[in-house]
């Protein structure tokens, strides 16, 4: 016993340093730059498309996605992948000529040019900010936390210590290392060599899962397996042509923790090559390796929840690669969670610093005192996630929150013209209390139909606050609209 606990350890530990030194090696023989900002957030407009498809993956596929969706243990989930497809493609055709255009560093800068005021883009940013630290890093270090204790069967605390915080503090210091240190270009390198050891040991789960109940799925209930969701299911259908469309477009092409990869290339072609790549892996590869497992441990051990996939794992996994399995799952939150601590404290210095506080000392500095100050809150917070029923469903159902209201400054922005910055501002605010009352107080629809109401309220209601209080005409711009449609089919 003890024998196949330090093999699995040095698996482990012999994985995880070997990613290490081959990004360290890379980060040594790039080109710098003079440019702090760029370098560290943009990683000097140097990364190909290979380590923009490797890190825009693998910053979304994580714990939270394995445990997550698996824990719903039905193959109705795989949607959410698969429309995700559509969201990469607007990145790449739509909204990846744009940023490059307006040359931006962050997705928040886009407003600002388009509204002509910087509050507004400090407003979002704020918001981002707020998601990121409230509800993406700790739920990111809960669900990696609890799938390796629920594989390894650990205790419930350890020396005293909650056991999920011991093991959320270690990833945290692991994963702010890279994004402090090495700053996105070690972000992007170091998801795309943990790339290769996730997504090879996820569908080997896949196959093991399958392996176990024979190939069959006989004996598991028929709406556990449908892909057409009725009224009282999950994902009823009609959501996929409303707020399913909204949710992915916000998530893949106005996030800055995923757009920022595609903002890192030296070219506007070599950034959509490197999306689309991306668009294939979610194609082809993501789906079973999000639904299957869960399915096949229905049909093992029953309804589980979210302990589902490390339930699984353990039991099918052979013992000599549970060391090498856990080094894929930490490096698969890791690299989430590196992504989107460097997003967030690009949000900060670039959106909120450098515009409203004087620009002194070290950017290098500033950035790597607020990553391990948003490091510690993550860890913090994770208590907030214990015992959740599904934390997919947690984090799906309140990103709308915010994501919705900033969808809608987004296209706002784009569409029309002479729009006040204020009355968007305004929105914002109106959008997200909306949409609370939509989920903590009366839910008449699916939280994706009252996703679609939201935006579009919102769009609305930014339209009449522009006219009735600011006394300004919004102007529909049907020729910038045909441009984008006329460029994003050019490319």
């Amino acid at each position: 016993m003890i024998k196949d606990i330090i093999v699995q350890l040095s698996v482990f530990l012999g994985l995880t340093a070997l990613v290490g030194l081959i990004t360290w090696l890379h980060c040594r023989k790039a080109a710098r730059s003079t440019d702090t900002t760029r370098e560290y957030f943009l990683a000097n407009s140097g990364l190909n498309w290979m380590f923009i498809a490797g890190s825009i993956t693998l910053t979304n596929i994580n714990t939270d996605t394995l445990v997550g969706w698996n824990g719903n243990q039905m193959l109705l989930i795989t949607w959410w992948e698969l429309s995700a497809v559509v969201g990469l493609i607007l990145l790449a055709k739509v909204f990846v000529p744009i940023y490059y255009r307006y040359n931006c560093t962050t997705v928040t800068e886009l407003l600002e040019r388009r509204y002509q005021n910087r509050h507004i883009r400090a407003t979002v940013a704020t918001i981002f900010l707020l998601g990121n630290l409230f509800l993406f890093l700790p739920a990111m270090l809960y669900t990696s936390s609890l799938i390796i204790k629920s594989m390894f069967g650990l205790p419930a605390t350890i020396a005293g210590i909650d056991t999920i915080i011991v093991l959320s503090a270690f990833t945290a210091a692991v994963g702010a290392a890279y994004a402090i240190i090495g700053g996105l270009r070690a972000v992007a390198i170091s998801d795309t060599y943990s790339g290769i050891i996730v997504l090879g040991l996820a569908m080997l789960v896949v196959v093991l899962a399958l392996n176990a109940v024979h190939w069959s799925f006989a004996g598991i209930p028929a709406e556990r397996l449908t892909l057409i969701g009725d009224s009282h299911s999950l994902l009823p259908w009609p959501t996929l042509f409303t707020g399913m469309i909204y949710t992915q477009l916000y998530y893949w092409s106005t996030n800055q923790t995923i757009t920022q990869r595609a903002l890192a290339a030296p070219s506007i072609r070599e950034a959509q090559k490197g999306v689309y790549a991306s668009a294939a892996i979610r194609l082809f590869i993501i789906p079973p390796m999000i639904a299957i497992p869960g399915v096949c441990a229905y049909k093992l051990f029953g309804n589980l929840g979210d302990q589902a996939y490390g339930r699984l794992v353990g039991s099918v996994l052979p013992h000599w690669l549970m060391g090498a399995f856990a080094a894929a799952m930490f490096a698969a939150v890791m690299t989430s969670y590196n992504a989107t601590l460097n997003s967030s404290a690009a949000l900060y210095v670039c959106d909120l610093h450098e515009k409203y506080a004087a620009r002194k000392g070290s950017l290098a500095k500033l950035s790597m005192g607020v990553s391990f100050g948003f490091a510690l809150l993550s860890i913090v917070l994770v208590p907030l996630y214990e015992g959740a029923p599904s934390i997919i469903q947690r984090i799906q159902s309140w990103l709308g929150l915010f994501s919705m209201p900033i969808l809608s400054a987004f296209i706002t922005g784009l569409l029309f013209r002479n729009v006040d910055a204020r009355a968007v501002i305004a929105t914002i605010v109106f959008g997200s209390g909306l949409y609370a009352v939509f989920t903590f107080a009366w839910t008449p629809l699916h939280f994706l139909h009252l996703m679609f109401i939201t935006v579009w309220a919102c769009v609305g209601f930014a339209l009449l606050l522009n006219r009735l209080v600011f006394g300004r005409q919004a102007r529909l711009e049907v020729a910038r609209i045909g441009e984008i449609l006329k460029a994003a089919l050019a490319s």
